[in-house]
């Protein structure tokens, strides 16, 4: 597809989606997000997927923000469905069955930094700046940023990020806990491979429930734990429950079928 803004690799069951519009800082607009939106539909129920990795192309930007000039001509019902589309699209990454891990290399601001925390982890080189700009521009974060980035850093943190606007170096978003790890600008995708690799290696069934219990709503409320025994309980009787406590009591690496 010659006029395809998300390059897309695939080595050993990992995708890398790369977010190439450098012109722009990779900022997000419709063909950024009907690309994501094809990918993860696609690859919705694909069993042979490990992980897929988000970056963005070159060492400025992982993605700086929205395309701003697809703002000024929107009424405030198209508004609404902006922010609405691209909440739902985030949602298809945050409830992705395998993880997604956000490479992060330079800005994550606005919705870059609401597209990094819909991934499962987020891994930064040092270079890396988070940010939540909008009122910058006299807006609030449209695409989840509101309600993520309390989760992750808590509430206060997260007030004052999102009223001043300001960024945060990758030190500080580590400190925070927006970030799971810093390490070198050359070194981040390889360090996203061998996390999926090291996930890749356990129960896929528990994987897939893993992620979804965290991101379900009802996780701090009576609703979050009945939700994990109920799981608790379905995962025990599987056939990977079975051979993981074999292979425990053997002595042996266990050898998941995803049943």
């Amino acid at each position: 597809m010659t006029d395809a803004v998300i390059q897309i690799t695939q080595e050993n069951h990992i995708y890398t989606l790369t977010i190439h519009r450098p012109e722009a800082l990779n900022a997000l607009n419709k063909l950024v997000f009907n690309e994501l939106e094809a990918f993860f539909t696609t690859h919705a129920n694909d069993p042979e997927i490990k992980g897929v990795i988000i970056t963005g192309a070159g060492e400025k930007a992982f993605v700086a923000g929205a395309d701003i000039k697809e703002f000024s001509s929107l009424n405030a019902d198209q508004g609404m469905m902006l922010s609405k589309r691209g909440q739902d699209i985030f949602f298809l990454i945050e409830r992705f069955h395998v993880p997604v891990i956000a490479a992060v290399n330079g800005f994550a601001l606005g919705g870059g930094c609401e597209l990094a925390m819909a991934c499962h982890l987020r891994i930064a080189s040092q270079s890396a700046r988070f940010g939540q700009p909008e009122v910058n521009l006299g807006l609030i974060p449209g695409y989840g940023g509101s309600q993520r980035l309390p989760q992750l850093i808590g509430k206060a943190k997260a007030m004052e990020l999102l009223l001043t606007g300001n960024m945060v170096s990758a030190e500080e978003a580590f400190r925070l806990g927006l970030v799971n790890e810093i390490t070198d600008s050359g070194n981040v995708l390889n360090r996203c491979r061998e996390i999926i690799q090291i996930i890749s290696t356990k129960a896929p069934l528990a994987i897939k429930e893993t992620i979804r219990i965290l991101e379900n709503p009802g996780l701090n409320n009576s609703q979050g734990y009945e939700d994990e025994h109920i799981t608790f309980g379905n995962l025990l009787v599987t056939e990977d429950s079975r051979e993981g406590a074999s292979a425990f009591a053997e002595k042996r690496k266990p050898s998941f079928l995803g049943k």
